[in-house]
């Protein structure tokens, strides 16, 4: 006779507990982004480059401090300093924007994101947000620094808290630097799931623009070398900083033109934001 079969209880029950809702997953996307962005919770290997570029960074900001410290005046504002480490700022973008959604994309994961919540839309906006926060951070570090060291160097409450009327500029066009640059990189990202090929999309982007910018820059006269500096992302931006706050660092020479450098980043963010999402919306999952 045949052996009879058997029925064995292997503790399966069914969830009982809180249901969270779509916002809980957007947010559960957004900090475990941020997260990757400087490799935590990750291998050693995966911290070293973003943690040794804050660190850099920081390094670099501590001393301008120093320096700064035995001058009349500091030898770079915040907008300044901004500014200046934009170029490095968008190296850090051009590696993290691939690895917050390429990976997804190269190895099918968007799949298993869409079949339960949240939308497509809360996908792209958390990784969005994890890479301007990301991006933010690595000014919002070498800011600090530099506030920090300039306020203890200061002769009383009065001019500490004038320091921080100085430093407040400096967060504003972090800000909108961040927004800016994370609205060109994860786009550009989000259209292989290769990240060699996506970190030298981007890299090409804010890189090879340069030359051409400084070129017309340098050898044009009048309109043409105000409105040079819109060719590349790093000196639209430059020219925004100036226009907002009249730094004297004359890194991007705008003339008269600062309002159609303040509208050109609004446009770039805006349509940034606009392809990210029609990217999303078409991509297959």
């Amino acid at each position: 006779m045949p052996e009879s079969g058997v029925i064995h209880d292997i503790g399966y029950q069914r969830y009982e507990g809180p249901r969270l809702s779509r916002r809980y997953s957007a947010w559960s996307i957004y900090v475990h982004s941020l997260r990757s962005a400087f490799g935590l919770g990750r291998t050693a290997k995966a911290k070293i480059l973003p943690l040794g570029m804050l660190t850099i960074a920081s390094m670099a900001s501590l001393i301008i401090v120093v320096v700064s410290s035995q001058l009349p005046e500091p030898v770079l504002t915040y907008v300044g300093l901004v500014s200046t480490f934009s170029y490095g700022i968008t190296a850090f973008a051009a590696i993290v924007a691939p690895e917050l959604v390429s990976r997804d994309l190269r190895n099918s994961l968007l799949p298993l994101y869409f079949s339960r919540p949240p939308h497509r839309t809360q996908y792209a906006l958390a990784k969005f947000g994890a890479l301007i926060s990301a991006v933010f951070l690595m000014y919002a570090g070498p800011l600090l620094i530099m506030f920090i060291g300039l306020a203890f160097s200061t002769g009383g409450l009065g001019e500490v808290f004038g320091e921080l009327g100085d430093l407040i500029p400096g967060v504003i066009v972090a800000l909108i630097h961040a927004i800016v640059v994370a609205a060109i990189a994860l786009p550009l990202a989000s259209l292989t799931g290769r990240r060699v090929f996506a970190t030298g999309l981007i890299i090409a982007v804010f890189l090879l623009s340069a030359p051409v910018s400084g070129a017309l820059q340098s050898f044009s006269s009048g309109d043409a070398a105000y409105l040079a500096g819109l060719l590349n992302p790093v000196n639209l931006l430059n020219g925004v900083d100036e226009w907002l706050f009249g730094t004297t660092d004359d890194l991007t020479l705008i003339g008269p033109y600062g309002p159609v450098y303040g509208v050109a980043a609004l446009l770039l963010a805006v349509l940034g934001t606009a392809v990210l999402m029609w990217r999303y919306k078409k991509v297959k999952a």
